[in-house]
């Protein structure tokens, strides 16, 4: 499946009347198993990235050229349509232009930008967020550098949890008007919160960490989200897997006392052991 194949299924989802969970993906490995499972859209997260990049939590210490070159991996593996958190483009308006250059060349199906202040500054605690001002100008360098149409650029703002609701409605509403696909809200609580904003804005929505009061698709679906994001289960599954499986050999396990491996099936099936021995035996005259 080609790149624009890819983006233009990510925007038959927004332009769709169902909620999606998206499959939380980090390497080849997971974004060919989140495919063969069939989920529609993968997600990229950027404390994913951290971890599987950096193996340090997410507090924007991963570069876009590592960024990019994790995404060009999981373009190379599969053909899912995935969705990667660009943090804040990793600079002002100007990286942000080379933030979507990278990934748009890198395979990604679509991005957001947020309007956090990134890395966080001197001395404050709290997160904090950049001018409206500013946000309107990330996103518009965003769309400015977007050189296949149908790459999906997503502004993203977590004001709802940081200042307040009416705040996260007047940035969504410019980000709108500057002409991005879709809006991407975290740290909406409530329903009533979620009903208000939707009021408000026309595009398609993404949802970050739906409340367990909000975790009904049927009512996200009225609500215009499209996809709703329940976190990066998969790769804190696979650190457990790997602590337990080291320690258990750190103790004096066997190989073939070992829980929880995957099957010899299981592994040929995810690396596309058939296919590869096919290709040698077309290309190589090897023996299959």
């Amino acid at each position: 499946m080609t790149f624009s194949k890819r983006r233009e299924a990510l925007r038959a989802i927004l332009s769709g009347s169902q909620c999606l969970r998206p499959g939380s993906v980090y390497d080849a490995i997971s974004v060919r198993i989140a495919e063969d499972l069939g989920f529609e859209v993968g997600m990229f997260g950027g404390s994913a990235a951290s971890l599987a990049v950096l193996g340090d939590p997410d507090i924007a210490l991963i570069t876009l050229s590592e960024l990019a070159e994790q995404m060009r991996r999981m373009s190379r593996a599969g053909a899912l349509p995935v969705m990667v958190d660009a943090d804040h483009g990793y600079g002002n308006a100007m990286n942000v232009r080379r933030t979507v250059e990278e990934l748009e060349a890198a395979g990604a199906a679509g991005l957001t930008i947020e309007d956090t202040l990134l890395p966080q500054a001197y001395g404050e605690a709290k997160t904090q967020l950049i001018s409206i001002e500013e946000g309107t100008g990330k996103v518009k360098a965003a769309l400015d550098a977007r050189r296949d149409p149908s790459l999906v650029i997503v502004g993203r703002t977590g004001a709802a949890s940081v200042t307040s609701i009416d705040d996260a409605i007047a940035r969504a509403k410019a980000y709108q008007a500057v002409g991005v696909d879709a809006l991407f809200f975290t740290g909406v609580k409530t329903r009533a919160d979620l009903e208000t904003i939707a009021a408000a804005t026309t595009l398609p929505i993404v949802l970050g960490g739906p409340t367990e009061a909000m975790a009904d698709w049927e009512f996200l679906g009225k609500q215009r989200v499209r996809i709703a994001i329940q976190g990066h289960a998969p790769i804190a599954a696979a650190t457990q897997a790997v602590f337990d499986t080291l320690k258990a050999i750190r103790e004096g396990a066997q190989p073939k006392d070992l829980k929880g491996l995957a099957s010899s099936d299981l592994m040929d099936w995810i690396t596309r052991a058939a296919l590869v021995k096919q290709r040698g035996a077309d290309f190589l005259g090897a023996k299959r």
